[in-house]
């Protein structure tokens, strides 16, 4: 029998080292390391393990035995979750006595993440409404569990709806009901549809070979299941950066596809959604992924497409008798009646308990009878009229829109949502002038840019705070609740006119400093300040969308907003925060990568209303989170080679001078 050899692997960020290949028994090593290290059997290597007399070691240090009879000494937390996915990945291969690369379970945390986000967790991420992919797909984790699945397809769409039949005809064991929808799409129409909500069909697309494939989309993970509006335009940043050009540019498809057949840009594609959509994003989108396809007559044609769709979106529900105002902008409003349906179960419970105490029943025998419109009550239905406008928002939920204790969103014209149509006017202006030299069409758009620009500054601008604020056109009354949005000004300009920024550059200065003392944070920017919380917020009752919590799209709007000012060392100095918490999370909790942070405690660990998705899962994570993911590889480009060193060494931002950087 050969002597043992240990290795020993000290706690430190190796560089360089050569790709050594160890072989081991996969099932063995993964079943002795989770036994030794794992001591709260979460399946999982964390900060949290810890030494447990008796039962388990936990003391961070696991000695890998190898098919050769020598073995490995790993030591560290870090080390040891990247130990258990690559067994894990192995594992997941079929394979029971494996090679597994040393270099990979030493590499670096910066690399690493970014390498697994392209290489596996866009991968991971990626669904398509067709044949292949529909047992995947129809799942949906927010809804009852049914025995029936409903796919729903456009009236119009015949080519969809007799592909779909036909698969529900073969595959029974589906149990898929596929439904004609209904070209008159209306709140009391898609109400009907209570138990019976679905999935609706996105694009389809014809190969040479003949084969039906649903055009491919990227999902935010866990419980969303499905393309979301604004998420996707993040996501297909990310994309873009790793190369999946034309994943990015087939989500942009699938929006056209939804216009043209929905109506709108959906919250996402389920029943359930059908009445909203969300901020709008889809002229960014497609400039993003038309600036990285060749410039001919394909990619021109391809562009008008998108342009029709946009101008259609922009006139029929961001211009239409819901969403503008009589101030001459735009608030967010869903058109649904009553209680959302994929709201996790006992959420409205505070809401609806005084309700069903007036009528002496339960909350759940008030809902039930609520839900079928067996009860009426009208300040019940306005609740739900605000809420819904909440969730079109994409900031569901916050006390941002909070007036007098009552949460009044549909109230409200907003920053970000007119800082993206203001982007949409001038992307409209810029495609008919360079790309289609339609002149006279550009004026129109970029007079309407002008116009939109001049009642931001009249509704939002405040001189004397320096912020840009809610307006809340009901009361005649400007908000002053401090919101991240305050910055969604500075991105939303042209890059091809330095005169269409909303500030100028003395205005912009200000907002800066008096935005940033309300909201930088140490983990990045908080999607709320403190000040507006405590006076506005219930108190033990947090919100996602408020402090001390900090979301993916927010950061990368700000540091494109402030590189558009020419203020690089701040959004340096915020990108680098934004990285280190994704990274000190990656390396202390087995590569967790959740939807969003805490980012005063630089933690993970988010209570707020539905958790954290992304962060539950066994041996190690296949998707991340998209926004999340997508932030992580735009922030980690925009970083200087200088920076990015001090982050693979795990160097907190308050240890670092980023003037000299």
């Amino acid at each position: 029998m050969f002597k043992k050899i240990t290795v020993l692997i000290l706690f430190i960020f190796l560089q360089n080292i050569s790709a050594e290949m160890i072989e081991v028994n996969i099932i063995k090593s993964i079943n002795d390391l989770l036994l030794e290290e794992d001591t709260d059997d979460d399946k999982k290597i964390t900060i949290d393990d810890f030494h447990i007399k008796n039962t388990k070691n936990g003391d961070k240090s696991f000695l890998l035995e190898l098919e050769n009879n020598n073995s490995y000494q790993i030591k560290g937390t870090y080390y040891l979750a990247n130990l258990l996915q690559e067994l894990t990945l192995k594992k997941q291969l079929g394979l029971k006595i494996a090679k597994i690369s040393t270099k990979k379970v030493l590499e670096n945390p910066v690399d690493r993440t970014s390498r697994l986000i392209k290489k596996f967790y866009w991968k991971g991420l990626t669904r398509s409404v067709d044949e292949k992919h529909l047992s995947k797909i129809l799942y949906d984790d927010k809804l009852k569990k049914s025995t029936i699945s409903y796919l729903y397809v456009p009236e119009k769409d015949s080519f969809a709806f007799n592909y779909f039949s036909d698969i529900a005809k073969k595959n029974l064991k589906l149990n898929l009901r596929v439904i004609k929808l209904s070209r008159n799409i209306t709140p009391k129409n898609v109400k009907k549809l209570e138990e019976k909500h679905g999935l609706l069909s996105l694009m389809l697309d014809k190969a040479p070979s003949g084969e039906v494939r649903g055009v491919p989309f990227v999902v935010p993970g866990g419980r969303f299941n499905e393309m979301y509006g604004w998420d996707s335009y993040f996501e297909a940043l990310g994309l873009i950066i790793d190369g999946e050009i034309e994943l990015a540019k087939s989500m942009v498809d699938n929006f056209v596809y939804e216009i043209n057949n929905y109506g709108k840009i959906l919250n996402a594609n389920r029943t359930y959604y059908l009445t909203r959509s969300q901020p709008p994003f889809l002229t960014s989108m497609a400039l993003a992924v038309y600036n990285k396809l060749p410039k001919n007559e394909e990619s021109k044609q391809w562009l008008k497409k998108v342009l029709n769709a946009s101008i259609s979106e922009y006139y029929n529900v961001w211009l239409n008798k819901d969403h503008l105002t009589s101030t001459g902008l735009s608030r967010y409003y869903g058109t649904g009646i009553g209680i959302s349906p994929e709201v996790e179960s006992g959420h409205f419970d505070p809401i609806l308990k005084p309700f069903a105490k007036k009528f002496g029943l339960s909350v759940i025998e008030f809902e039930d009878q609520y839900k079928q419109g067996l009860i009426k009550d009208a300040d019940l239905d306005l609740f739900f009229v605000h809420d819904r406008a909440v969730r079109e928002s994409g900031h569901d939920t916050t006390y941002r829109w909070r007036i007098t204790g009552k949460d009044r969103c549909a109230n409200f014209v907003t920053v970000d949502l007119n800082s993206l149509l203001y982007k949409y006017e001038l992307d409209i202006s810029f495609i008919f002038e360079n790309v289609f030299f339609n002149k006279e069409e550009a004026k129109i758009w970029f007079s309407r840019s002008k116009k939109r620009k001049k009642l931001i500054l009249k509704y939002l601008w405040n001189k004397k705070k320096n912020m840009f604020f809610d307006y809340d056109f009901v009361n005649k009354k400007q908000s002053d609740y401090i919101s991240a949005t305050t910055f969604y000004p500075l991105w939303a300009f042209s890059q091809a006119n330095q005169k269409t920024k909303i500030l100028n550059d003395n205005q912009a200065k200000k907002l800066i400093h008096q935005a940033l003392i309300h909201l930088e944070s140490n983990g990045g920017v908080f999607c709320t300040a403190k000040v507006s919380v405590e006076k506005y917020g219930v108190r033990n009752s947090q919100r996602q969308w408020d402090y001390p919590n900090g979301w993916a799209p927010h950061q990368m709007l700000i540091w494109r907003g402030l590189n558009n000012y020419g203020y690089k060392t701040i959004a340096d100095r915020l990108i680098y925060k934004w990285l280190y918490t994704i990274i000190k999370n990656v390396v202390d909790y087995n590569g967790t990568i959740p939807e969003k942070f805490d980012v005063l405690q630089r933690s993970h660990a988010v209570f707020a209303e539905y958790g954290n998705v992304g962060t539950k899962f066994s041996y190690m994570t296949k998707e991340g989170f998209g926004w999340m993911n997508a932030s992580y590889q735009v922030g980690l480009k925009m970083l200087s080679k200088a920076l990015r060193k001090k982050l693979e060494s795990l160097i907190p931002p308050e240890q670092i001078n980023f003037q000299k950087y």
